[in-house]
């Protein structure tokens, strides 16, 4: 199945110039929805993770999928005020803007192996600070897991440390 035709493309939102990729329509369709996330747990069977962490919002649509079909836990990375417990935080830059990450300071224990998934790699920005965090608090991410990859922003030059995979690409 082509996913690429699953997602919906939403033009200057959500500001003038910015084309949004709607994944809303890809997780709907309950046959395109599994073979994203099969496709991702094929990627990442044999690394031996211990979590998947996923950002607000929609790397919890797609993480807490992975993390099931895997056999793992999930750990949440919200928005400030988000967590409960005691945090750590990190600042980074959006294609569009900046944004704040945290994490609970207990989420994962030192040495335990960590995928990050998420719905879009663009520049880079809130996977670099996920990781930062999870590294911060003594995990090793050991992979970097997009549904979307806009190419065009080579978010991937900044991640050359990691394994990353991406299953539908954009040029332009």
């Amino acid at each position: 199945m082509d996913l690429k035709s699953k997602i919906r493309v939403i033009e200057d939102f959500p500001e003038k110039g910015i084309s949004f990729k709607d994944i809303t329509t890809l997780i709907k369709d309950k046959d395109a929805f599994s073979q994203a996330v099969n496709l991702i747990v094929d990627d990442l069977k044999g690394m031996d993770i211990d979590y998947i962490a996923g950002p607000e919002a929609r790397g919890f649509l797609l993480g807490t999928a992975v993390a099931y079909a895997l056999g793992v836990g999930f750990i949440p990375v919200r928005k400030p005020g988000k967590l409960p417990g005691k945090t750590i935080s990190h600042e980074y830059k959006l294609e569009y803007g900046s944004n704040t990450l945290e994490i609970h300071e207990d989420a994962i224990e030192k040495g335990k192996k960590v995928a990050i998934v998420d719905d879009l790699l663009a520049t880079g920005g809130t996977v670099s600070s996920v990781a930062k965090l999870i590294e911060s608090i003594g995990g090793e991410v050991v992979a970097l897991e997009f549904l979307i990859e806009l190419e065009f922003l080579n978010g991937r030059n900044k991640l050359e440390k990691y394994h990353v995979n991406s299953l539908v690409k954009y040029d332009k």
